[in-house]
């Protein structure tokens, strides 16, 4: 078998093999493959596109090309939740202690952010003395005893899927809807998750652009998950704005208390309850809509704080920090935006909005720079909120004064205004099954 063979095939519209994709995907992760040969495949991929059976070959070829975690010793249905990033997606913090307090398994392997959108694992680290890393032994044995952990991915998982990223990423191939869904998807299986459930978001500040572009990845990851044994559920939800208020780690922290006490957002809490509804289904707990309501009830009677503490507890953190979130990192001054126009506010660029807390130091531009737990936005208005001029729209949490000019330049991009009020987008635009496939 040759490389050179299958570049060809694939360039003339063929349908790679099993064993073809296989031997590429690891002969390119030892090094036999060069650069130029992989790019030429990948290209021939994004131009001429995979079947539901390549796709989901090449997904198990990638998650097979390095560790799978082992998460036989943790009991039930382990049930994992994916997003597709998002400014002020902090999803994780509230649906992981939700799904817990029901006694299902979540064993999460998170990451941390890069660009734009803030990594779980950045925002869990703002808590004083909160662990992200754990021998596998004390990992399962949290989940066996409280139900959940999360932590940093651990070992070598798809190390494939690491060096084709890197590829694609200079060589205009990112766009490719059966190598994004393998990307994601060969991580999700090599976490060892039993079923798996996505947020797949579409608007301003996603990587999907459109609700067409969100759903066709959303089809073709729940195809992979079915084809290779794992349930799977997609979960279409709006980034046209910010989700929720807040942006930046420890004020993400905060939003994610408050709404654990039921006390917050309205559309950050319905993502989550939406969100831990299908996990909770999966693991065969009932339907989404009975579910739903005793999510929100959990949310209000304290049972989730309560089991976000008992998370917290269990990993190092410091529950006090918890309890009074003033001991959270914080900045040094808050600064005002206002409003320079008077109208409804009709878009709110999140993109914008999370590239400017990234200035602030609230995320990273490449991976070696420092977060700075503290800084961050909280906005005071949404889309469709009315505005009079020189009412405040955000406020900034800032430490590093030089960033400040260029950051309320962006957020006063963001934010456009029109004369009528104009009607609230849909926040979940659609459920996609394995089932209705």
């Amino acid at each position: 078998m040759r490389i050179f063979d299958i570049i060809a095939k694939k360039r003339d519209g063929g349908e790679l093999t099993k064993e073809e994709i296989e031997f590429f995907i690891q002969g390119y992760t030892a090094g036999a493959i060069e650069d130029y040969q992989a790019s030429a495949l990948v290209m021939a991929i994004y131009i001429n596109g995979m079947s539901k059976r390549e796709t989901a070959d090449l997904t198990l070829a990638m998650a097979h090309s390095g560790d799978m975690a082992d998460l036989s010793g943790i009991n039930g249905v382990k049930v994992d939740k994916h997003s597709t990033g998002g400014v002020g997606d902090k999803t994780t913090m509230v649906v992981a202690p939700l799904v817990a307090s029901f006694g299902v398994p979540v064993a999460k392997m998170s990451g941390r952010g890069l660009g734009h959108t803030g990594g779980t694992i950045d925002k869990l680290e703002s808590i004083r003395g909160f662990q992200t890393a754990m021998p596998i032994e004390k990992f399962i044995e949290n989940v066996n005893t409280i139900h959940i952990a999360v932590v940093g991915q651990t070992g070598d998982l798809a190390p494939a899927d690491k060096k084709l990223y890197a590829l694609r990423d200079v060589t205009a191939t990112i766009s490719s809807i059966p190598l994004i869904a393998s990307s994601i998807m060969s991580k999700k299986i090599a976490g060892g998750a039993d079923a798996i459930v996505l947020d797949v978001k579409f608007g301003d500040g996603a990587f999907m652009k459109t609700l067409e572009d969100a759903k066709t990845l959303a089809k073709a990851m729940v195809d992979i998950g079915e084809m290779v044994g794992r349930k799977t559920v997609a979960v279409i939800s709006n980034m046209n704005e910010p989700l929720g208020l807040a942006i930046g780690n420890a004020l993400e922290v905060e939003e994610a208390v408050a709404t654990l006490k039921g006390n917050g957002p309205r559309d950050f809490e319905t993502v989550c309850v939406e969100l831990a509804a299908q996990m909770l289904c999966l693991a065969g707990k009932g339907s989404t809509d009975t579910l739903k309501e005793e999510l929100h009830t959990r949310l209000q009677n304290g049972v989730a704080f309560e089991k976000f503490k008992e998370f917290v507890a269990a990993q190092g953190g410091d529950v006090s920090v918890i309890e009074n979130l003033d001991l959270l990192p914080s900045a040094e001054s808050v600064e005002p935006i206002y409003a320079k126009k008077s109208g409804y506010i009709n878009k709110i660029e999140a993109e914008k909005l999370g590239i400017a807390s990234m200035l602030l130091g609230g995320g990273r531009a490449k991976k070696t720079d420092l977060i700075d737990y503290g800084v961050g936005i909280i906005l005071n208005k949404k889309v469709a909120d009315f505005v009079n001029v020189g009412d405040k729209i955000a406020d900034l949490y800032v430490n590093d004064r030089s960033k400040l000019a260029d950051a309320v330049s962006l957020i006063d991009e963001a934010f456009s205004y029109q004369e009528e009020r104009l009607e609230e987008e849909t926040l979940i635009a659609g459920i996609i099954r394995g089932d209705e496939n």
